[in-house]
């Protein structure tokens, strides 16, 4: 197949995001598998020596456009079709991330192509691209060969060991510049930050983390026990925040806060994708969940079968008995 692999290269604040590392690890096996060369794709403004930190990729292709001292979606796609109709790549992998995810339908747009969201896995198959994808929150997966070049391609969070996508190697750089026609811009202003809560989850080494599944608001109590015996914090998914159950402080996954806790028990949570994003670089995660097939099982490094105030009850009981 003609044409090399770029990644897009996602930045936030100054840095590279686990994601774009990602990313790079599952381009280059698809690189690999085509025999062309990984190209990362650099864009913004002053983040130019960023490139430096992409050496799993042969070469980065940098564009600094003052226009985006903030990451914005609509200027960001417009500059990638320009270089995407000029150097023919054969498939773009963009970061499926709350950064990032509006990219590749602006792209796609501009380029006529279809955009192929929730990639887990990319490959070759009788001399054709086939996206293994994830759909409905984990609930389904289809294999889809995208239509039309290049591919514009999501890639889902996990799909590959973000270490596996560093490098010490420096990329050859190439500087390029782009000029666009007048592009609709939305006018950035501020960031609003969540506020601080009673508790920052983000430096708890425990957490007990707890979803729909633990039935009603009344079983928090159990939970919070479970984690004061264990000096840590009880925090959940989006729909427990959504009912009032916790407050905003206490979220964890994309439209909340990103935790890595040395344990993150999972009671009770399917495991959606945006709840993943956020707590899937914690060094150990319990899921437990009554359903078999629920996604959250693809990230846990244990999972249990079972009803979820079952196993935080006969926790607590244990760690009572120990402490006796």
């Amino acid at each position: 197949m003609a044409g090399n692999i770029w990644v897009f290269a996602e930045h936030w604040r100054g840095s590279l995001t686990d994601l774009t590392y990602e990313c790079l690890a599952l381009g280059r096996d698809l690189a690999d598998q085509s025999k062309v060369s990984l190209e990362a794709v650099l864009v913004g403004h002053g983040v130019q020596t960023l490139a430096d930190n992409l050496g799993v990729a042969d070469s980065v292709l940098s564009v600094d456009d003052a226009e985006l001292a903030e990451p914005e979606s609509s200027r960001t796609a417009a500059i990638l079709a320009a270089l995407a109709k000029e150097r023919a790549p054969q498939a773009i992998l963009i970061p499926q991330s709350n950064i990032s995810l509006s990219i590749s339908s602006w792209l796609a747009a501009q380029l006529g192509v279809d955009a192929v969201n929730g990639c887990r896995d990319l490959r070759i198959a009788d001399g054709r691209l086939v996206a293994d994808c994830t759909l409905y929150g984990g609930k389904m997966e289809a294999s889809v060969a995208p239509k039309g070049t290049p591919a514009i391609l999501n890639i889902w969070p996990g799909s590959r060991p973000a270490e596996r996508g560093r490098s010490t190697k420096k990329p050859a750089r190439k500087d390029v510049s782009v000029t666009l026609a007048a592009v609709p811009t939305p006018h950035f202003r501020k960031y609003l930050e969540p506020e601080a809560g009673d508790v920052d989850i983000t430096q708890k080494d425990v957490l007990i983390a707890v979803g729909r599944g633990i039935q009603n608001e009344g079983n928090l109590a159990s939970a919070t026990e479970l984690a004061e015996m264990l000096d840590g914090a009880v925090c959940g998914s989006r729909p427990v925040i959504d009912q009032g159950w916790l407050p905003l402080s206490r979220q964890v996954g994309k439209s909340g806060l990103s935790v890595k806790p040395k344990a993150y028990l999972a009671f009770g949570i399917s495991g959606a994708p945006e709840h993943v994003e956020g707590m899937r670089d914690s060094s150990l995660i319990v899921a437990v969940n009554s359903d078999k097939q629920a996604p959250i099982f693809n990230v846990a490094h244990v999972g249990v079968v079972a009803d979820a105030m079952d196993v935080i009850d006969e926790l607590s009981k244990a760690l009572q008995t120990r402490k006796k």
